[in-house]
């Protein structure tokens, strides 16, 4: 029987241009963490100026994705990285 990781990291640094790839990225790491039953999802988005932030915030909040997970924070002290722990 194969170990469940305890957490899953997204890089979204070489998509962050793209709202699209952005929200396949996020959509396709939260799927998933929830299939593997992992309880944490890192998606890091870099410090910048918060806009890729409160994009994946912004999609994160979607009713047929809130459903995932029970809450989402900002990492403490590490404000370029949004943790999200799922069901």
């Amino acid at each position: 029987m194969r170990a469940v990781p305890d957490k899953l990291t997204v890089d979204l640094h070489p998509v962050f241009r793209n709202d699209q790839d952005i929200d396949q990225a996020v959509r396709a790491a939260l799927f998933r963490a929830a299939g593997q039953r992992v309880p944490l999802l890192e998606i890091i988005t870099g410090k910048g100026s918060g806009k890729l932030r409160g994009r994946v915030l912004a999609m994160l909040k979607q009713p047929h994705v809130r459903k995932l997970y029970r809450r989402v924070e900002l990492a403490p002290g590490n404000d370029g990285m949004v943790l999200v722990h799922l069901r």
